[in-house]
């Protein structure tokens, strides 16, 4: 089964049409939370996602507090404003869908979480010390993992302690090794300095990890993030995926 691997979407319509269009026949879709927050179009982002086939799909951070299950006072100030805003442009129909996700799950010999193993909501796997710390949380050979919108794979060789990372580039396809966290990066606001909406897709038979990037139009979205009053830091960053 070939599964498409969504994150990190927040808000941007755009990027993930881009996805969609650019992305060769799947079987399922494994979205790893966070639909909504920074971008535009939260409501076009959840009615896409929930349209998605033999969908899995977890609540992320952002998507948490918009719907009151993660205080907003633990984001920071800017954060906040679009918190507020996308609160008050989300439906109730999509905000009782984002009610109904949970920010983990499990199939078959994979682990899904937004954050982490050990916090699934809120801890970044950053690092090979964070990454180690997190195997003994998980049971299956591998976990994937958003919210920190950086396409890298931690594995963690028989016999030794601390986690090797492995950053994955664009139409790098990698067998994952057993014991794997790995994050697809970020659709809607990459932070790895690439610009362009990143994702993934995982061959469940062949335990294969294809990378992609795809372009998008992001003066459109920026363009559209400032007639709604969104702060600016968050659209300038799309040029830099930063």
């Amino acid at each position: 089964m070939k599964v498409l691997i969504l994150s990190d979407i927040h808000g941007n319509r755009t990027a993930l049409e881009a996805v969609l269009e650019a992305t060769e026949p799947y079987d399922a879709v494994w979205c790893l939370g966070d639909i909504i927050g920074y971008g535009p179009d939260p409501n076009d982002c959840v009615a896409m996602v929930r349209e998605l086939p033999n969908l899995i799909c977890l609540r992320g951070n952002h998507d948490s507090a918009v719907i009151g299950l993660t205080e907003k006072a633990k984001f920071n100030p800017s954060a906040q404003v679009v918190l507020e805003w996308t609160g008050n442009q989300l439906n109730p129909n999509h905000r009782q869908y984002l009610q109904s996700l949970s920010p983990q799950a499990k199939v078959e010999d994979v682990t899904l979480v937004h954050g982490s193993p050990r916090d699934p909501v809120w801890e970044y796997i950053m690092d090979v010390y964070t990454a180690t710390s997190n195997f003994e949380y998980f049971d299956t050979p591998y976990c994937f993992v958003g919210h920190s919108h950086l396409p890298v794979l931690y594995y963690q060789k028989p016999g030794k302690k601390l986690a090797n990372v492995t950053f994955v580039y664009p139409e790098d396809t990698t067998r994952l090794p057993e014991k794997t966290i790995v994050n697809p990066g970020s659709v809607g606001q990459p932070r790895d300095h690439d610009p362009r909406a990143s994702f993934s897709t995982y061959d469940t038979e062949k335990k294969t990890w294809t990378q992609h990037r795809v372009n998008y139009d992001i003066a459109e979205v920026q363009e559209r993030m400032a007639q709604a009053g969104i702060p600016l830091e968050y659209s300038q960053r799309l040029d830099l995926g930063w």
